[in-house]
């Protein structure tokens, strides 16, 4: 019994010196004013466009979106380009189509109804060009990642020089965000890297909100429309709540109180 106690506050002190740990290493995320927070939030819809750029210019080498269709691009609550827009995007990457009359595949230009176009044949492919590293497909990344937009958004600004006394192996890097403080991903973003087509000046912390204004939006392509019902609901609710009160005040109004 004494040796089965030991052995609990062994695995106790364990964990919490793990836990510790992580938590000296990992940094407050930084914040920033989210459209889309709170019961009445919606959508930056210059920001999404803007976001989905960044992601096409910057991300979309090595992640994917597999989840995600051309004609997504256009409907209600999301970036909202126009569906002339969306096809001239779509037919700008090439498909793989096929069997054809001569039973081989072909290459075509995308359409509405194409998912995203695939960075790398499967998954070996993109681990091999990532040095083992396999990119995270991007589609639900947020919703994946504990802390949310606010821990993508702080991600990719918290590339630094390592501490002194750190050593890191070859193409890897330090992030005073990252679990651990170690990540494979090399710094993507810099000062003016892409240019805006509505001229917004692309800083590094611009081109972060905006990509994740947009990953958040692939990762609840339905959130105005939630909070949407959820507010008529808190409205049902309160006249209702007010006829109730009002009909038993007058129920019970009829009822002579006993002396």
């Amino acid at each position: 019994m004494k040796n089965l106690i030991r052995i609990s506050l062994l695995i106790v002190f364990i964990v919490g010196s793990q836990l510790n740990s992580n938590a000296a290493e990992k940094a407050e995320y930084l914040k920033t004013d989210w459209s889309f927070k709170g019961p009445f939030g919606k959508f930056d819809r210059a920001a999404l466009q803007r976001g989905y750029q960044v992601y096409t210019e910057v991300c979309s080498s090595c992640h994917s979106m597999k989840y995600l269709s051309y004609r997504n691009l256009v409907q209600s609550g999301g970036p909202e380009f126009s569906e002339a827009q969306a096809k001239a995007i779509a037919a700008s990457f090439e498909v793989k189509d096929g069997p054809n009359a001569d039973g081989e595949m072909f290459m075509r230009p995308g359409r509405l109804s194409d998912k995203f176009v695939m960075p790398y044949e499967n998954e070996k492919a993109a681990q091999a060009a990532n040095g083992g590293a396999y990119p995270p497909d991007m589609t639900v990344l947020v919703k994946a990642r504990g802390g949310g937009v606010d821990y993508i958004y702080s991600l990719l600004q918290g590339y630094e020089d390592p501490p002194a006394g750190i050593t890191l192996d070859d193409g890897v890097y330090y992030n005073k965000y990252m679990y651990g403080n170690k990540i494979k991903m090399s710094n993507q973003l810099s000062d003016g890297l892409v240019e805006y087509s509505d001229g917004t000046n692309a800083t590094v912390e611009q081109m972060a909100k905006d990509v994740t204004t947009f990953l958040m939006w692939t990762a609840e392509p339905h959130l105005e429309t939630r909070h949407r019902m959820g507010f008529k609901a808190i409205v049902y609710l309160i006249i209702l709540t007010v006829l109730v009160y009002f009909s038993m005040k007058k129920i019970w109004s009829r009822i002579e109180t006993e002396v």
